[in-house]
């Protein structure tokens, strides 16, 4: 299956230059937006704790959830009290809601679930960021700190500390969408607290380093039956489907390639729905999938589904960078 923004990626194309009046009118009105707002002609809410946003420049994935998790984790064990917010991409209904660990995906998101599960916080959902802190905060009122999963374009939203993550596809061909892959232009960069690099990447290789860590696979049929990644490689590993329907899946098969396993790889689009029939179909004694798509086929009952839990491992001096700046916030 081709994606649809393969062609963003490397190079300018026909259809790139086709596009590019589109692109142009784009960034004409962001920077409109943006100009608003820092004129003060349109007003950012801010919350009475401080908000940390961890975003992204480029369309699709780059690893902005499994970050959130590790920023949830390193926060907890420093005694802090975080919670998440998000808008929760691809669910039903525009109003706020609290994901709690038997959500539906279809009524909070796939990646909110996922944060709720893994990161054991306070969750919380809504079309408008602010609504959701609002809710979040008025719920656990010892909250000390909001972490936005995505969210650097919603402006309204006020921030104490921007993160722009970045995977190894980089900035695509450099142009704004539909043209290609940004939403904004790199520019934006100049502007944020801290630049993130998920394996290695020009832009932000300068900044902090993640890495992305697989744990130990788990059957989705029967969750407490566990096995290291490594008894799939090999001549264990010939016959093996890999599916994935994450913003940017070919990382999530070369991260099984580069683990020994030899994987015919089937994407799918981000946020996709699956259905019995999407891994019914599939050839293989094993299917590997990312833990994302795993939470949207609960109930299957193909024994032959094994799960792949990610964790990010990210440079020390992002957290002391970001309770440097939280410290000076609550110090005013």
């Amino acid at each position: 299956m081709q994606l649809a923004s393969d062609w963003w990626l490397p190079q300018l194309t026909w259809r790139t230059a086709a596009l590019l009046p589109l692109a142009w009118l784009f960034g004409a009105m962001s920077a409109a937006r943006r100009g608003a707002f820092r004129h003060g002609w349109l007003t950012q809410e801010r919350m009475p704790v401080p908000v940390v946003i961890v975003g992204n420049l480029v369309l699709g994935g780059s690893g902005k959830t499994p970050l959130v998790i590790e920023l949830v984790t390193q926060l907890q064990s420093r005694g802090m009290r975080p919670g998440v917010i998000s808008r929760g991409f691809g669910r039903s209904g525009q109003h706020g809601l609290e994901v709690g660990m038997s959500s539906r995906p279809a009524d909070c998101g796939d990646e909110p679930l996922l944060i709720r599960r893994r990161a054991n916080c306070p969750v919380f959902v809504a079309a408008r960021r602010a609504n959701a802190a609002r809710a979040l905060l008025a719920a656990y009122p010892d909250t000390d700190v909001i972490l936005a999963d995505d969210g650097l374009q919603h402006l309204r939203l006020a921030r104490d500390f921007e993160i722009a993550v970045f995977d190894t596809r980089g900035a695509g061909n450099g142009c704004l969408l539909p043209a290609g892959p940004l939403r904004e232009p790199l520019a934006r960069l100049d502007s944020v607290d801290a630049r993130v690099a998920n394996g290695r990447n020009p832009i932000a290789d300068s900044g902090f380093a993640m890495q992305l860590q697989f744990g130990d696979l788990y059957q989705l049929v029967a969750p407490a039956h566990t096995c290291p990644l490594a008894q799939f490689a090999g001549r264990h590993g010939a016959n093996v489907a890999a599916v994935a329907g994450i913003g940017n899946p070919q990382r999530f098969f070369d991260m099984l390639r580069s683990a020994g396993l030899d994987v015919a790889a089937h994407p799918f689009p981000d946020h996709h729905l699956f259905t019995r029939a999407d891994t019914a179909d599939l050839a293989g004694s094993k299917i590997v999938m990312t833990e994302k798509d795993a939470l949207k086929c609960a109930g299957f009952d193909d024994p032959r589904i094994w799960v792949a839990p990610v964790t990010a491992k990210v440079d020390r001096g992002l957290i002391e960078a970001i309770l440097e700046k939280l410290r000076g916030r609550k110090a005013a």
